[in-house]
Order: structure tokens, then C-alpha cells, then sequence
């Protein structure tokens, strides 16, 4: 596919755009469990098989959920009804400790992986800006514009995902950021976390195409929480270049987000398969490719001598035929209709090519 260029910015030094690789994000998001060290290990892990973003979300639990609100519900818990802890307590202790954000950030930075990261309040945006140079809005807050147009101020760009949203209210996000930016990635997204094989049907990759009639000059992705590569193979068909999964080096640890993340093996797949994919994509221009020259010669047909014909004969469908392989200089058989009825200028042998100065104009 060949897109015009606007379709294209960059992230820090690296160029994002239908005409350029995959962009891998890594979500990080809680699977550090506590430890900054853990952290800084999947980190690593995540640029030595592919990623190319390692992402973080900043929150505390008093500024993301209400403790009271989500006591009061009833029969509404999803994948949390698994979590030993309140949602208020769970989300406290996956809480990322802000001031790791420095050694996390430098991190990253020595070993040549983009720092990214979700921060859930006002004032966390503020924090986290000296340290990114993308923000990324959760599908949770796309209904929060106040806090989407605060962090499209900074003038960086944006990735938005878009779970458990409706047309309008992804508009309604994108007219924020606009604002402030046209570098927007729009991620198409089902926010299912429970890893259920049968959520594929939910993913509809199709929305893609209809982000691309709304938004032509934004570029594409996918945020997903599946366990499956196939749906990130179609997202790119698709024209998406920007993929965000979760990442764990092991889905049996503890934890609100290691169940539905790709471990090392899967993620490195998920990349390796992708990287086959762009290669295979290749140009809306049909042509014969070079690898082609010899079998474009060796598998089609041209116009041949049935059997010997005399210099002066008429050439007819009795003594003509359509035969393999067919040299530079031979004649393709749908142009019999323009050799039909002339004359040779000289003998031609049985099995040989008819040749434009074998006849007589």
C-alpha cells in the first residue's frame, strides 16, 4: 500500500506511517508486580525480542477508581471477579510508583527502547511530559476529554485507543486532539481482559477501514488484549502500523494483567510473523517482479508452428498452436487474431515461435 506521505510522523527519531514497519508497543502496565528491578527485566526483555516501545501506565487508586462505586455494583466484574483484593486495593498495589519514572526512563533510553506511558490524572500528565515523547490514552478515559486535550497541549503525539467506545465518542476524542496535533495513531480496540478464545469474534478488524474513511490522514493500530498473533496479522493487512499487547515473561504469575499478556515466546512470534507480512505486502503496482523473468518465459504461451510451414503460406488455426515456453520475441496467443491470415516470408519449422519478421506486413 502507498499512502501520501502525511500519513506519516515520527516518535522520537523513529518514522510512523502506512508506508513504514510496525510499530511494537510492549504494555508493561502492572506485570512488574511491585519490584522496580522486574520492571527494568522487562524492559530488556521486551527490546530483545521486538518491541520497540516499553509502556507503563501512571495512576493511584484514589485518582483512577472509586472505592464506594465499585462496592455498590452488582454482578458487574468481568475479569476482575478473579481478583483476590477490592478493585481499590488491587489497583494500589499495581500502582506504578512515580519516582521510578526517572531510572525506568533511563533505562530505556541505554538500550534504544521508546519510554511510554498512560498517565490517569491531570497532574500525572504534567509529571510524566519531561519524560515521554508520546502519550497514550487508555480507552478507559476516552470519554474524559478535559484530561485528552490536556495531554494534546503538549503537542506531542498522541495514540488513542478506542475498547468499549461508540463512533461519536471516538470522534469526539479525535476533534480534542486535533486542536493541538494532527500526529495522532487511532487504535481500534476491544476492551475484553479476560482472554477468552471466543472474544476474537469481538475484535472487528473492519472498524479499521472506517477509521480510514473518517480520519484519512491519521495513522492506524491496534490495541489488543488477546493471546492470539492472528489478530495483529489482520490488523496490518488492514493498515495498521502501530500494535500495542501486554508483555509478561510468565501468564501464571500473580497478578491483574499477566493472564491476557503475551509471554516472550508469543510476543517474539507475534513480531517475527509480522515482519514476514510487510515483506509480502509489498506495492498496489502489478508487475512482473524480478524474480519472475525466467518463469514469465518458462510458463507461458505463444504462438508456434503445428507443423512445417512453407515461406508464402497463410497462417491459420490448422497450422498454429499455443504452446510453452515463450521467449522474449515470441508472440503472446492473444494477438493471433493479428497474425491470422498473413503470409510467411520465409520456411518456419514445426514447433518454432512465430516472430513479427516471420511475416509479411
Amino acid at each position: 500500500m502507498n499512502k501520501k506521505e502525511a500519513n506519516s510522523f515520527f516518535i522520537n527519531e523513529r518514522k510512523i506511517g502506512l508506508n513504514y514497519p510496525t510499530y511494537f508497543i510492549a504494555e508493561i502496565g502492572s506485570n512488574f508486580d511491585g519490584d522496580i528491578n522486574r520492571a527494568k527485566d522487562l524492559i530488556y526483555l521486551a527490546k530483545e525480542n521486538g518491541a520497540e516501545a516499553a509502556k507503563f501506565q501512571h495512576y493511584n487508586a484514589a485518582s483512577l477508581v472509586s472505592d464506594f462505586g465499585f462496592k455498590s455494583l452488582k454482578g458487574l466484574d468481568s475479569h476482575q471477579s478473579n481478583w483476590k483484593l477490592s478493585v481499590f486495593e488491587t489497583y494500589k498495589k499495581a500502582s506504578l510508583n512515580k519516582e521510578w519514572t526517572a531510572e525506568l526512563k533511563s533505562t530505556c533510553d541505554e538500550i534504544g527502547i521508546e519510554f511510554i506511558t498512560s498517565p490517569y490524572s491531570i497532574e500525572l500528565i504534567d509529571y510524566v511530559n519531561k519524560y515521554v515523547n508520546a502519550f497514550k490514552v487508555g480507552s478507559g478515559d476516552i470519554t474524559w476529554l478535559e484530561s485528552i486535550e490536556h495531554m494534546a497541549s503538549k503537542k506531542k503525539p498522541m495514540i488513542l485507543a478506542t475498547g468499549a467506545s461508540n463512533e461519536k465518542e471516538v470522534l469526539l476524542a479525535v476533534r480534542s486532539i486535533e486542536m493541538y496535533t494532527k500526529d495522532i495513531v487511532l487504535m481500534q480496540c476491544n476492551t475484553n481482559y479476560t482472554a477468552n478464545k471466543k472474544n476474537l469474534k469481538f475484535l472487528n478488524l473492519n472498524v479499521l477501514k472506517r477509521y480510514q474513511e473518517l480520519f484519512p490522514n491519521i495513522v492506524l493500530g491496534l490495541s489488543d488484549h488477546t493471546l492470539s498473533s492472528v489478530s495483529v496479522l489482520g490488523a496490518v493487512t488492514l493498515g495498521a502500523r502501530v500494535i500495542e499487547k501486554h508483555f509478561t515473561d510468565n501468564n501464571k504469575r500473580i497478578g491483574p494483567d499477566h493472564s491476557f499478556a503475551l509471554d516472550i515466546k508469543a510476543w517474539k512470534e507475534m513480531v517475527d510473523r509480522t515482519r514476514e507480512l510487510e515483506e509480502s505486502l509489498g506495492t498496489e503496482i502489478k508487475k512482473i517482479e524480478s524474480n519472475e523473468s525466467e518463469t514469465v518465459i518458462l510458463q507461458r504461451r505463444c504462438i508456434r508452428a503445428s507443423r512445417v510451414i512453407k515461406a508464402g503460406e497463410k497462417l491459420t488455426k490448422e497450422n498454429l498452436e499455443f504452446l510453452r515456453p515463450c521467449p522474449k520475441n515470441g508472440l503472446a496467443p492473444y494477438l493471433f487474431e493479428k497474425v491470422q491470415g498473413k503470409h510467411t516470408v520465409s520456411d518456419i519449422k514445426k514447433g518454432d515461435i512465430i516472430r513479427h519478421e516471420d511475416l509479411k506486413s
